[in-house]
């Protein structure tokens, strides 16, 4: 009896056991049939952790936009998986797994072109397509079919800032500085001294290490060979110590930079200086087109109304670009979504080089590589005495 009695208790406790198993399950959505996930592959840590923070952030403001979407008369809520992929290559590969893991339809990201080039097998061989947002090297989508991205490209913005650096400056002799590794910093600076000396111009280059915290040698060579502009493609971490160190040593050379530069790290970094920064990039805060300027107040109100995502802001409501380029890429992973009808990775990524989408930063479209069809830049300046960017002008390739 008492036996009987045991095996009775056993088997009531395996039952609530199981009961609690099936109540679990039902109130997550791991494994969900109404749920899509878009994965964010960004660095919130590291060299671009504050770009990387920023780029997230339009991702995050678009899904509070649209996060739902319906398939075949069924309605799915769109959920992201964020992972900090912590601007490492060596790390990339990993938080990338994370989201195949996590079952994600379509990815975002990165900003950084090395660690999305790190990460990129990773997603091809999951047969998970993905859009970059602001990484610009011609690497990320070449001999790939599943890497797109809304951006322009490196060979077009280093021609941009090449031509700026002339028109604005009447530049003959240019400083390049790059990261050595890190395929953003050294490509683009290739690509801006290919077509300065296309202009005519002669260029002085040098290189840094991985972890380097003193500029002062490089600016004193820079100097000392009486270029026209500093042009320094690097991550803001490393920005904000040139420019820094470059306003202690009095070289009130023109700095130029690309996108990288585009943000409050790099406002602070100079403010109350007389040094001049002009950067090219996306998007323009004063962009006083209907779609451009109603993004604008729109992702400021819920800045501000969230002090938490203002903190990863720079702790300011100052639009980034590449805010502005992470909503667009979160809409057009919307739009490839319903285009398809499922969320099936393998259909998205079918009917994304198909997709068109008239975004705040312009008209989107793919070529036959996967790239954005893109033509103009923004180039703006520094304001030192508030902090500010200033329109310069749209650039172009001549």
């Amino acid at each position: 009896m008492k036996k009987i009695t045991a095996l009775l208790l056993i088997l009531s406790l395996v039952l609530v056991m199981l009961t609690g198993c099936g109540s679990s399950n039902k109130n997550s959505d791991a494994g969900s049939d109404n749920v899509i996930r878009i994965g964010v592959y960004e660095p919130s840590s590291g060299d671009n952790g504050a770009g990387g923070k920023q780029e997230v952030l339009g991702i995050e403001f678009a899904n509070t936009i649209v996060n739902k979407v319906e398939l075949g008369g069924k309605t799915y809520d769109i959920k992201l998986e964020i992972v900090d992929n912590e601007s490492s290559n060596d790390k990339g590969p990993t938080a990338a797994a994370t989201l195949v893991g996590k079952k994600c339809s379509i990815v975002l990201g990165s900003y950084g072109s090395s660690v999305s080039i790190a990460a990129s097998d990773v997603f091809g061989n999951a047969g998970i397509p993905v859009i970059g947002v602001s990484c610009t090297n011609p690497q990320v989508t070449l001999g790939n079919t599943h890497y797109f991205r809304i951006c322009y490209l490196d060979p077009f913005q280093g021609t941009v800032l090449a031509n700026f650096a002339v028109d604005q400056f009447n530049a003959k002799k240019a400083y390049i500085l790059t990261k050595l590794g890190d395929d953003y910093s050294v490509g683009l600076g290739n690509y801006f001294k290919e077509a300065f000396e296309a202009l005519g111009g002669t260029v002085i280059e040098e290189n840094f290490q991985e972890g380097n915290s003193d500029f002062t040698a490089y600016l004193t060579t820079a100097a000392n060979a009486g270029v026209d502009v500093i042009f320094a493609p690097t991550s803001t971490e490393a920005a904000s110590l040139i420019i820094g160190q470059a306003v202690s040593q009095g070289i009130n050379i023109p700095l130029l930079a690309g996108d990288t530069w585009d943000s409050s790290v790099i406002l602070e970094a100079a403010k109350g200086s007389s040094q001049e920064i002009f950067v090219s990039t996306f998007f323009d805060e004063g962009d006083d087109s209907a779609a451009g300027s109603k993004f604008v107040k729109d992702f400021k109100a819920w800045l501000n109304a969230n002090p938490d995502k203002l903190a990863n802001n720079g702790g300011n409501d100052i639009v980034a670009a590449v805010s502005a380029l992470g909503y667009d890429a979160y809409m057009v992973a919307v739009e490839a979504i319903k285009a398809a009808g499922t969320p099936d990775p393998k259909a998205i990524n079918e009917v994304l080089w198909n997709v068109k989408y008239t975004g705040v930063t312009g008209d989107i479209a793919f070529d036959e590589i996967g790239d954005a069809i893109r033509n103009v830049a923004y180039i703006k300046r520094s304001n030192n005495s508030d902090a500010s960017w200033e329109f310069v002008a749209i650039q172009s390739v001549k």
